[in-house]
């Protein structure tokens, strides 16, 4: 459905995480911005870009920033309305989506164990929201089989359901935290 307009739900949605990415609050995602992310997240690791983790992490951050530039015209500033178009388009891009979601599942699993702990989320939407957010609860909801972890398909899963869903029943709508 190219073209259509983002609905009141996913502009609900996407402002929050717009909001929180907005490190400096200008109304514009910029490079600048996805680096004060990257090294929010860095820190709240206790490392920083110099280790394997964090150049790891810092690579798959800023190669989200230059994607998500490139589809919204490459100007260097990412508008809240030019994010909104880009959702448009990613029911009809899954291998995009799914590919971003692989490459943050990366960076989000921590030791490497194939699972991302509810630590390591909690860590994850520290980051991204700036503020710790009670996400047990989130968590639980996240992990459908309820086995302690999310496994990579689960992930995936929920993030293709944050970035190209429409349902705000989807688990994966809440994959930064309620709305």
């Amino acid at each position: 459905m190219l073209g259509a307009m983002a609905s009141d739900f996913q502009r609900r949605k996407i402002s929050g995480v717009f909001g929180a990415m907005d490190t400096d609050g200008d109304g514009f995602l910029t490079e600048t911005d996805f680096r004060a992310l990257t090294a929010r997240w860095l820190d709240l690791r206790g490392t920083d870009a110099s280790t394997p983790a964090g150049q790891k992490l810092a690579a798959v951050m800023m190669g989200w920033w230059g994607a998500l530039d490139e589809a919204a015209g490459g100007t260097g500033q990412v508008s809240l309305d030019q994010v909104l178009q880009v959702v448009d388009a990613l029911p009809a891009m899954p291998g995009a989506v799914t590919g971003t979601a692989e490459a943050m599942f990366e960076a989000v699993d921590e030791n490497g164990d194939g699972v991302i702990s509810a630590a390591e989320y909690e860590r994850l939407i520290a980051a991204w929201n700036g503020v710790g957010t009670p996400s047990g609860d989130v968590f639980a909801l996240l992990d459908s089989d309820g086995d302690g972890g999310l496994s990579r398909e689960e992930f995936t899963r929920h993030w293709f359901e944050f970035w190209a869903g429409d349902d705000p029943a989807a688990p994966g709508s809440r994959v930064f935290g309620r709305v």
